[in-house]
């Protein structure tokens, strides 16, 4: 395990959760499963309890700790795209697997964690600050996922 590890909590389903991020994103995949030696609040001995897995190169551990917390936009993980192409896989994968589309490039997977899907060009508009990141940041106001050729117009003014 690495020594810095994000843990991230779930209701019972923390290695559905990590098996679909393996699937989805590169350089991901599953670790060690950690079964419970005994009973507790939310689950019986034998049942998962923590799952190692890593998602785009971070180290994660996924808490199976019951119904009590609740995820929120508070915490999310933020995928970087390079061109539509990639943005429309990752987006479509998360929504169309029971997730729900927001805003500004953000969506939701079906265990209720936030993602940023965000395209490398929204993400240098942005840093070239001005009237471009003024006119991308605009342009992106008005969408959910984000549309790589509107922020590419929006740049050039």
């Amino acid at each position: 395990m690495a020594k810095n590890t994000i843990c991230v909590w779930y209701d019972k389903d923390a290695e559905e959760a990590a098996r679909f991020y393996a699937k989805t994103f590169p350089d991901s995949a599953v670790g060690k499963i950690t079964h419970a030696p005994g009973d507790y609040p939310d689950g019986k001995q034998g049942d998962v309890l923590v799952v190692e897995f890593t998602v785009a190169g971070v180290a994660c551990i996924g808490l199976n700790g019951g119904p009590v917390f609740k995820h929120n936009e508070a915490f999310s993980f933020q995928i970087s795209t390079e061109d539509q192409e990639e943005t429309d896989r990752y987006w479509n994968a998360i929504v169309g697997n029971g997730g729900q589309e927001s805003e500004c490039g953000w969506c939701k997977d079906k265990w209720g964690v936030s993602w940023q899907i965000t395209p490398r060009v929204l993400t240098e508009a942005m840093a070239a600050g001005g009237d471009e990141a003024k006119r991308a940041f605009a342009a992106m106001m008005k969408m959910q996922k984000i549309d790589v050729a509107t922020i590419e117009a929006a740049r050039r003014g």
